[in-house]
């Protein structure tokens, strides 16, 4: 087992990243704070991983209960957020329960949202299942909820007492789900990593087999690169926004398109193929790295255009609602090379918008 830890002072946690730890109730039992324990999965993850952790958890002697919600992005709202915290009322579990998010993105946002609401704030473990979420979403404490005219714009920071990475659970994971989650794992080369960046060139037919090697190796490596960026700023008010390359393009096409047909890592990847091309029209990216970038997106499987209906003043509309805009103004995270980020709110209008028509399908 590997373990990468978020140095975060009282509010410090591990990510432990191995085989088969859903069946490892001794490692559960280390941060599980009562008797009383809430999983929250979706309709997708219940019928494969439900039943091992819950038989794991009741060997402890623990009473568990879980929560099933409908699977998608467009799911991820105050409704269904509601339905997790009706079932903790009427299990009427107390301030000391824990709550344990099974599941990818979605699940990890909207159980750490309830959990961060219900009481004032109980117990929870991120148990990530898929790559997007393993590498990002479950680490470093955002939790939020959609609403229908921005992204993550309801939510809190509220960090997890640990995040518990089963590598086994990813042989049931779609190639769909797998190329979305290698978008973020691409993005953590590319904001500071370049070492990392050509080890991604090398070794992306590997991941795209599902070598168990190469990722444990990527998934570590990015949880490293999230943790530090993380404990150097908790609350985003610095460093921590580089995390956000290709985010406020890709979450203007998740709007867009109603949280619906694309997965977030497929939005973050034209996200920042766009990001980069907008880069190389200021003059501080090459145009042989955008073709870099390209490539290994493209070999990873990923969409490199926007998405039909969603015109050039759609998007900018879309952009400016994003939560790193400042006073109305749009901020983006932007390239100066490979491996260095950094956020611009002085770019150039014309040179966006004609990034914004370069990639209409």
């Amino acid at each position: 087992m590997q373990k990468v830890n978020v140095e975060l002072g009282k509010n410090s946690y591990p990510i432990l990243i191995g085989d088969a730890l859903l069946s490892r109730s001794d490692i559960f039992r280390q941060y599980i704070t009562s008797n009383q324990v809430m999983i929250v999965t979706n309709a997708t993850i219940a019928p494969l991983y439900l039943d091992p952790l819950v038989d794991a958890l009741e060997g402890l002697g623990l009473q568990v209960k879980s929560v099933v919600i409908p699977d998608g992005e467009q799911y991820k709202t105050l409704e269904v957020m509601n339905d997790i915290i009706t079932r903790l009322l009427q299990e009427k579990f107390s301030r000391d329960c824990t709550v344990i998010a099974l599941g990818g993105g979605v699940v990890g946002d909207i159980s750490g949202f309830a959990a961060a609401c219900y009481q004032r704030g109980v117990n929870y473990i991120q148990v990530p299942t898929t790559i997007l979420a393993q590498v990002d979403s479950s680490v470093g404490g955002k939790t939020a909820v959609n609403h229908k005219l921005g992204k993550n714009m309801i939510g809190a920071f509220y960090q997890p007492r640990a995040v518990i990475s089963d590598i086994s659970v990813l042989k049931t994971l779609s190639e769909r789900e797998l190329h979305a989650g290698l978008s973020e794992v691409i993005k953590y080369g590319l904001i500071r990593d370049t070492e990392f960046h050509g080890w991604l060139e090398g070794n992306m037919d590997k991941l795209l087999q599902r070598d168990h090697d190469a990722l444990v190796y990527a998934i570590k490596r990015s949880c490293i690169n999230k943790a530090e960026v993380v404990a150097g700023d908790e609350r985003e008010s610095g460093i921590r926004a580089l995390l956000n390359l290709g985010h406020t393009f890709g979450h203007a096409i998740e709007t867009g398109l109603n949280y619906r047909d694309w997965l977030h890592g497929e939005a973050v990847a034209t996200g920042m193929l766009m990001a980069a091309d907008l880069s190389c029209r200021h003059g501080w990216l090459t145009q042989d790295d955008v073709e870099r970038i390209r490539q290994l997106l493209s070999r990873a499987q990923l969409p490199l255009v926007l998405p039909a209906g969603l015109d050039s003043q759609r998007m900018l509309d879309l952009m400016a609602v994003d939560k790193k805009a400042r006073d109305g103004s749009i901020r983006l995270v932007l390239l100066k090379s490979i491996g260095e980020a950094f956020v611009c709110d002085n770019f150039n209008g014309e040179k966006l918008h004609a990034t914004l028509e370069h990639f209409q399908p």
